[in-house]
């Protein structure tokens, strides 16, 4: 089984440095070009299932480079973004200036952020664990899986088995960046990591 994992194109917000988390923004022509060049780059690789994030800016990057292929979209709600709470919405400028010392701890002590009103790094740990676990129950050769940000540098960690800790270590890749995971004899590796050739 191969699992091609990518990050929702780029959107509005991202383009002005404001947090999404569960909140949302439209896809930029730029994040909307991006997932069309993800789109033709797999044009050939024959998926058997896809799943998404409900947040409409990863399920239209999915639509997008589903193309034409007659494939649901299967939302899981477990590969959604982190819930940042009050943060949501504002700008990471403003966010450090006002929250210097929680915002510092989220980057560098993942491991000891206690959000104000959202969710912490391991309430996502444990449910982006749990999508793996579905995704990975799945008979199937192919599969692609859209998400978010911080998600898949979640996600990245429980593959490569970096703990919580160390997530620091682990860069948020940019909008539609490829990741190829193989899974065999009860092991999933990475394959090709935050591949960015497709976009120009």
């Amino acid at each position: 089984m191969k699992i091609y994992l990518t990050r929702h194109g780029q959107t509005e917000w991202n383009v002005i440095g404001r947090l999404q988390g569960w909140n949302n923004s439209n896809l930029t022509e730029e994040g909307i070009g991006r997932a069309k060049s993800l789109s033709n780059r797999l044009k050939d690789v024959d998926f058997d299932f896809i799943y998404s994030s409900p947040q409409q800016r990863a399920l239209d990057t999915a639509n997008i480079i589903r193309g034409d292929r007659d494939i649901e979209i299967q939302i899981l709600d477990d590969l959604r973004e982190i819930g940042f709470g009050t943060w949501e919405g504002m700008e990471i400028k403003d966010i450090q200036e006002l929250y210097t010392d929680e915002y510092d701890t989220y980057l560098n002590r993942p491991h000891l952020y206690e959000p104000l009103d959202g969710e912490s790094l391991l309430d996502v740990y444990k449910r982006a664990e749990n999508a793996l676990n579905k995704i990975l129950s799945t008979k199937a050769e192919n599969i692609l899986v859209v998400s978010h940000g911080v998600t898949i540098k979640i996600l990245t960690s429980i593959i490569k088995g970096v703990p919580l800790e160390e997530l620091y270590q682990i860069p948020v890749q940019v909008g539609t960046a490829l990741n190829i995971c193989e899974y065999g004899d009860d092991k999933l590796r990475f394959i090709v990591e935050e591949d960015t050739s497709h976009i120009i």
